[in-house]
């Protein structure tokens, strides 16, 4: 084991991700090669961004940018504002970004940035001069047919549509296919902000067929109540289950007859918190180990992990976060007969509807919100289905079967072209 692969073996997102990669690779007979080709980005950008803020200071922020793999296509993934935003973090995002992309069939790499940052203690006006600054620092590494950036986490439409105009600035026309989680007057795509949460929905369904589970009156649990996890809550509430707890950064909810999910929705705040405002609350470790059938991380990483695996208590568990479940804990899990559906596949809506955005961009062609939702759940419950077939087919777990899908076209397309 060289140096590299010890430091990856320490329990992070961009390890666990390399070293799945490598099972990935492994299964599907690829050379050493091809794993030294994926287990990094392509390109790594790191950018020093100089903000003049309220106060008249001037504060200089962090930004990154990674491109894992364009032999596919041009990259594409979002642009998080964070404080705890890292180099390693970028970079194992990226690789989702190219997994998702290859597990439901787009002519996509992966990409994905961030800027060290709290955007909730900032003005409106410093995010919209940090937005520009940052477009301005990477924007000879981005534009529709080399690498397409969209909202990620505490980034928005808003913040999309002020990198929109600053790039339009600096290329001298308008380009709306260079970013996609746009407003819909600036050329976004009608059913973008709910993708994601539709399709974990669409997984669930999907999921709870192959179990035999009905899903009215299902019991289900949810950890996060920001963008994906207050619209899953919804729709799973309106097809008839019934959420028995959620959670956000200060607690969690439980009512074992089901939560108002109408009554939560209206009283959340803009970051997705509601808890604080009841006395009788629970703590997010107790949550997940609540008794249930569903249960869906939604919030950050590494919240199942060995340590709690065990305790469990769902039959189904499906990932709207990215990295929730631990290799450790998904190995667990497997072997506990629970069906785990990864996030590089349950979370790839966002993507989908992000490339359907790109597609009617460069056709100056828009579709309904109907026909946004039906190009979708075809996609995703085939996406579901091919995965679901191969980890019977190979005995794996559907991680891992995610990660062969996933890796196989990024892998194909690298060899065509000679890079391995």
């Amino acid at each position: 084991m060289d140096d590299y692969d010890k430091q990856i073996d320490q329990l992070d997102v961009l390890g666990s991700t390399q070293t799945v990669i490598k099972q990935a690779l492994t299964k599907l007979g690829y050379p050493n090669e091809m794993y030294e080709l994926l287990r990094e980005p392509l390109r790594m950008l790191t950018v020093r961004i100089p903000i003049r803020m309220d106060d008249g200071s001037t504060k200089i922020f962090t930004g990154y940018r990674a491109q894992h793999n364009d032999s596919v296509g041009p990259t594409k993934g979002g642009v998080r504002f964070h404080p705890d935003v890292t180099e390693r973090e970028v970079k194992a995002l990226s690789i989702w970004m190219s997994l998702k992309a290859g597990i439901v069939d787009l002519p996509y790499g992966g990409g994905k940035g961030g800027i060290v940052c709290d955007p909730r203690e900032m003005s409106f006006r410093e995010l919209e001069r940090l937005s520009r600054g940052y477009v301005r620092a990477i924007s000879q590494i981005v534009g529709p047919t080399k690498d397409i950036p969209a909202p990620d986490v505490f980034t928005n439409s808003q913040i999309m549509a002020w990198m929109l105009d600053e790039y339009s600035k600096i290329r001298e026309f308008d380009s709306p296919g260079f970013i996609t989680g746009k407003p819909l007057v600036l050329g976004g795509s009608h059913g973008r902000e709910s993708a994601t949460a539709k399709g974990v929905t669409i997984c669930i369904n999907e999921a709870a067929k192959k179990t035999g589970l009905d899903l009215v009156d299902a019991r289900v649990v949810i950890q996060g109540f920001g963008n994906a996890g207050s619209f899953l809550a919804k729709f799973l509430h309106d097809a008839g289950a019934k959420v028995v707890g959620i959670g956000d950064a200060y607690g969690a909810l439980y009512e074992p007859d089901g939560l108002d999910i109408d009554y939560l929705l209206d009283r959340r705040d803009s970051f997705g918190t509601v808890t604080k405002l009841f006395k009788n609350t629970i703590t997010n470790e107790e949550l997940l180990e609540l008794e249930c059938d569903i249960l869906v991380p939604a919030a950050i990483e590494n919240q199942i992990t060995k340590d709690n695996a065990a305790n469990i208590q769902a039959s189904i568990v499906v990932e709207a976060a990215n990295g929730p479940t631990t290799m450790e804990a998904t190995e667990i899990l497997s072997e506990r007969g629970i069906l785990l559906v990864p996030d590089v596949l349950a979370s790839s809506g966002g993507v989908t509807v992000s490339y359907f955005e790109w597609v009617q961009n460069n056709q100056g062609y828009y579709w309904t919100d109907e026909e946004v939702e039906g190009k979708l759940e075809i996609v995703m419950r085939n996406s579901f289905n091919n995965i679901y077939q191969l980890a019977k087919t190979r005995k794996v777990n559907m991680r891992l079967a995610s990660y062969m899908i996933g890796v196989r076209k990024m892998a194909e397309a690298s060899r065509f072209r000679g890079w391995v």
